[in-house]
């Protein structure tokens, strides 16, 4: 390893403590020097020489530190990352990456006027059920595709989670919370939309935020639709694709976030394998026969984030999370919101 870039986590609740100290601390190019967590019971179990900061502006002040890493809620992404920009540190910010695009162009801006990376954690492009989808489409054996559904549901009736994700806040609620990993996947995949339709509600009763969202993205020749709900006792399919020669169909969903939360880190070599009985299946045509095949799941990696995120820092590689990329998925929730309310297709616009 030809340097360490020496981090600070900025929050360590759900997200912080499962989905980033796990690969910070066992990817040697990190060391984790300084936590900054309003409880601190959890802080020191994998960083036991961290200092352990009651304000994030200790990780700010300290000139040792490189990277902040903010895994706080989504209200303070914004104030957080642009000090730590001004500070002259990288930054990875937890999804949603801001609230606005407004807000996210300021960052953008600034990174660039200081010279300083901002990388966003979408993770879930390293499910590896997404993984596979990429490789079903790159085969073709779907044809021309014609209707992509992806689905991120559970069924949660009761408030399980932190408290702020369910509180009328700047980027409460579902669409803020899952919509980030179905949006980002399909920005992805195809690109950004023509236009966007959206059906947003509360399904809980006297619930606040919206906790089921029905998103449309309409692309040239075919359609994607994202959904996600908290009433979802029986789960179906994650990923629906139909094209004009065939289908794949895949159930369950990446391993990785429940190893994750029942503390095991991400040592092993048979990290993020699917069980077989959740491999997806594709039904297709070929020379006229029909062929319905299991396809083994690709082994989920959540690991390549950060690993990209050294290359980026340590030999000036290409992130593989753009900013601007981050912002498009934001753009797409805000046109989404409009939609529902409107209760019409709004076209795709960047402002």
């Amino acid at each position: 390893m030809e340097r360490v870039i020496q981090t600070g986590i900025i929050g360590y609740g759900l997200s912080g403590r499962f989905f980033h100290a796990p690969f910070l601390k066992t990817n040697p190019g990190f060391a984790v020097t300084r936590i900054a967590a309003r409880h601190s019971g959890f802080a020191g179990e994998l960083f036991p020489d961290a200092g352990i900061a009651g304000d994030y502006r200790e990780i700010i002040d300290d000139p040792d530190i490189e990277l902040a890493v903010i895994t706080t809620p989504n209200i303070y992404h914004f104030p957080m990352a642009k000090d730590c920009l001004l500070a002259g540190k990288h930054v990875v910010v937890e999804k949603p990456f801001v609230p606005t695009t407004a807000e996210a162009d300021e960052l953008i801006a600034l990174s660039r006027k200081v010279q300083k990376h901002i990388f966003v954690y979408h993770n879930r492009r390293w499910d590896g059920d997404f993984r596979t989808v990429q490789q079903i489409l790159r085969g073709r054996r779907l044809g021309k595709l014609l209707e992509y559904e992806a689905h991120f549901d559970r069924y949660a009736p009761l408030r399980t989670r932190a408290t702020w994700r369910d509180d009328p806040l700047p980027a409460s609620g579902l669409l803020y919370d899952l919509g980030p990993h179905l949006i980002d996947q399909a920005l992805l995949l195809f690109g950004k939309p023509e236009a966007v339709f959206a059906d947003i509600c509360s399904q809980r009763p006297a619930g606040k935020v919206d906790d089921y969202f029905h998103l449309h993205l309409y692309y040239s020749g075919h359609k994607v639709i994202l959904k996600a709900g908290v009433f979802v006792k029986e789960a179906g399919p994650r990923y629906i694709l139909h094209g004009d020669n065939g289908s794949f169909v895949k159930k369950g969903i990446d391993p990785q976030e429940e190893l994750l939360r029942k503390g095991f880190l991400p040592f092993s070599d048979d990290w993020g394998t699917d069980q077989e009985e959740n491999h997806g299946i594709l039904h297709f045509v070929s020379d006229g026969k029909d062929v319905r095949t299991p396809v083994p799941t690709e082994a989920g990696d959540y690991g390549h984030f950060y690993r990209n995120v050294y290359d980026v820092l340590a030999k000036d590689s290409a992130p593989a999370v753009k900013p601007e990329e981050a912002r498009a998925v934001i753009r797409i929730i805000e046109l989404a919101f409009e939609s529902n309310k409107t209760k019409s297709i709004i076209p795709f616009t960047e402002r």
